[in-house]
């Protein structure tokens, strides 16, 4: 299961070039029941709700937005078990933003309820592109 990214993986985002908007893809299963350290009892879903709440006002605050969000219907190329409880692409001014998110304190307060309530995710870095016709545009 990928939770968190490991040292090697996020060097590799912080070699990338960090000027310019980037947007990241979320797509994330929760567990049933959420597995807190300290043993207390919450769904899956309340605990990322709770991640959601206390993390919102620093991704805001560091210009952050969500700009597409949706919900997974059906599986039609892919692993027949993999499912998504949330999908959605959240928007940085640039990757330092997305980076200062992660060192400041009350975000990393609120990972506690990530942690606990995730049981799966994937997180994937961006470049936008103008939307367009083509399916395979060289832009």
């Amino acid at each position: 299961m990928h939770i968190d990214p490991d040292k090697a993986r996020f060097q590799g985002f912080k070699d990338l070039p960090r000027d310019g908007v980037i947007h990241m893809l979320n797509l994330v299963r929760v567990r049933a029941e959420a597995q807190y350290a300290d043993g207390r009892k919450a769904t899956g879903a309340e605990a990322y709700a709770a991640y959601g709440r206390e993390s919102g006002p620093v991704f805001e605050r560091l210009g952050g937005r969500i700009v597409w969000r949706g919900r997974m219907d059906f599986m039609l190329i892919g692993p027949d078990a993999e499912r998504w409880d949330y999908c959605f692409i959240a928007e940085y001014p640039n990757a330092d933003a997305f980076i200062a998110m992660l060192r400041d304190p009350i975000y990393r307060e609120a990972v506690k309820h990530r942690s606990a309530g995730v049981e799966d995710s994937r997180l994937i870095r961006l470049s936008p592109l103008a939307a367009g016709a083509g399916f395979a545009s060289a832009d």
